[in-house]
C-alpha cells in the first residue's frame, strides 16, 4: 500500500472507508471507557443502518488478523479489510464505500484475559467529503445476561 493511500482517523468521532487495488479498508477511532485494556476480537459489517439491522451472530464475525489493544480510559482504533472478492459482503462493502452510504459495523471486544466480551454496534453516516461520523447504537453482553432481558432480573 502506498502511504498516499493511508486512511487517517483524526478524531474520536470519525471513520474512513477506502478502496485500494481491490481491497476495501475500513477504520474508525474507538474509545475504551473501561478500567482495563480492551482487546478487539472481531467485526461484522452491514451495508445499511437503522432498526432493520439484525442482532449480531458471533459465527458471522470476521476475526481480527492483528491484535488491536485499546488502553484503559483512552482512544485507540479499529480496522478491518475485505481482501477477497469472493467474500459474500465484499460487493456490498464496495458499493457502500464508493457511494458514501450509511453503514453499520459491530465490534466484538473483551478484556485482556479473553473475558467480559461485548459487541458494540456503530452506525456510520457520511460526513464531509471523505469521512464518516460514528455513533454508538447499542451494546450486547456475550458472557453474561443482557440487562434489558426481563428474565435476567
Amino acid at each position: 500500500m502506498n502511504p498516499a493511500d493511508w486512511a487517517s482517523v483524526a478524531s474520536l468521532a470519525t471513520a474512513a472507508g477506502t478502496l485500494v487495488l481491490g481491497v476495501i479498508y475500513l477504520t474508525m477511532s474507538v474509545r475504551n471507557v473501561g478500567r482495563g485494556i480492551g482487546v478487539v476480537h472481531g467485526w461484522h459489517f452491514y451495508p445499511d443502518w437503522g432498526p432493520g439491522v439484525p442482532d449480531p451472530v458471533l459465527e458471522e464475525f470476521h476475526r481480527q488478523s492483528r491484535d488491536l489493544y485499546v488502553p484503559a480510559g483512552d482512544i485507540g482504533f479499529w480496522q478491518g479489510a475485505f481482501r477477497d472478492e469472493a467474500d459474500p459482503q465484499y460487493d456490498d462493502a464496495c458499493k457502500v464505500v464508493n457511494s458514501r452510504s450509511q453503514m453499520t459495523v459491530d465490534i466484538l471486544y473483551g478484556d485482556a484475559e479473553g473475558g467480559q466480551r461485548v459487541v458494540t454496534r456503530f452506525g456510520l453516516q457520511p460526513a464531509g467529503n471523505d469521512g464518516w461520523l460514528i455513533s454508538v447504537n447499542r451494546h450486547w453482553n456475550i458472557d453474561r445476561a443482557d440487562p434489558r432481558d426481563a428474565d435476567a432480573q
